[in-house]
């Protein structure tokens, strides 16, 4: 019985770990004990910032779903098929620089107009002013603008190429958009270059600058109609969406118009239709598979085979 309490009384406590904490040498196990203290502290707090729990064993961004079909798909492999679902062939929408790699030869691409940017002659205020929205949206997207101009080569054909951006501000056509697009197309006729215009904007002309932004549909087809009197060679390639007023311009007076598939192309929507003639429309309406059997686009080419679609186009014509 005197052994048993001796040994009882050799245990230490609670109290007497803790005052023998400090001289204990670092690699005893009561400091390792405490470290981990330390970092389950740090988790929880962590934890307690975001307000939620951190997953672990997959990293974030792996995987994104297809707005076509809701599957989830592997963003390595959608990256790889420059963007189309492989399990519906739905075409996601990518940024104006994507498709200037896709489309041009690796490194060829010269940008123009690079300084140009929007004023606020309005002084247009909603939820924020123009001038702030402006500032936020190029921080954003890496863009100064929803238009990006330039020249480069497709399969050794020299071009000149202007893509717009659904991302900024919907790829609306403020006053910058349309004298990008007008001095593109002037150079084109300049220097007897075939001109390729992607449209990716869904917004029309621009409401925060008024009629600056309705002024921007006739200078860019009034430019157009002199490129044509050149005997230039215009081919426009509707993506989704191409809406407003970009399609009620310079998106539909293309000598030659390709469409992505599925794409939405129109100047207001189904719906907004729908409500005002208070009929029904009919199936597929305002999609690039409607309008190819309606006769307006020449003919719709999936995203991996648009550079070679225009190649061929440019050497048949001539260009």
């Amino acid at each position: 019985m005197k052994k048993t309490q001796s040994s009882r009384k050799s245990k230490p406590g609670k109290k007497q770990l803790a005052e023998t904490d400090e001289t204990t040498s670092p690699t005893t196990p009561l400091v390792e004990a405490s470290n981990m203290a330390s970092v389950s502290s740090e988790i929880v707090s962590q934890t307690e910032e975001s307000g939620k729990p951190k997953k672990r064993g997959v990293p974030e961004g792996l995987w994104q779903r297809c707005p076509g079909c809701q599957a989830a798909i592997f963003r390595k492999q959608a990256e790889q098929l420059l963007g189309v679902c492989p399990e519906c062939d739905y075409h996601w929408t990518i940024t104006a620089q994507q498709r200037i790699e896709q489309v041009l030869d690796t490194g060829t691409f010269e940008e123009w107009d690079t300084n140009l940017h929007s004023l606020d002659p309005l002084e247009f205020k909603d939820k924020k002013s123009y001038a702030d929205r402006l500032v936020a949206e190029q921080k954003r997207t890496g863009l100064r603008e929803a238009a990006l101009t330039g020249c480069g080569m497709i399969r050794a054909r020299r071009v000149a190429i202007g893509v717009t951006d659904s991302a900024f501000i919907m790829g609306s056509m403020g006053s910058v958009v349309g004298e990008k697009l007008t001095r593109l197309i002037e150079r084109a006729t300049a220097q007897d270059l075939p001109l390729i215009i992607i449209s990716g904007s869904g917004g029309g002309a621009r409401m925060h600058e008024g009629i600056l932004s309705l002024m921007q549909m006739a200078k860019t087809t009034a430019a157009l109609a002199k490129f044509h009197e050149a005997g230039g060679l215009f081919i426009s390639v509707l993506t989704n969406p191409t809406m407003g007023g970009v399609a009620a311009s310079f998106a539909s007076l293309g000598d030659l118009i390709f469409a992505e598939p599925k794409a939405l192309v129109g100047f207001a929507g189904p719906r907004t239709i729908k409500a005002t003639i208070r009929i029904d429309l009919p199936e597929g309406f305002q999609t690039s598979e409607f309008l190819l059997e309606h006769g307006f686009v020449d003919r719709i080419v999936p995203r991996n085979k648009l550079k070679l679609e225009i190649a061929r186009a440019i050497d048949y014509c001539g260009k």
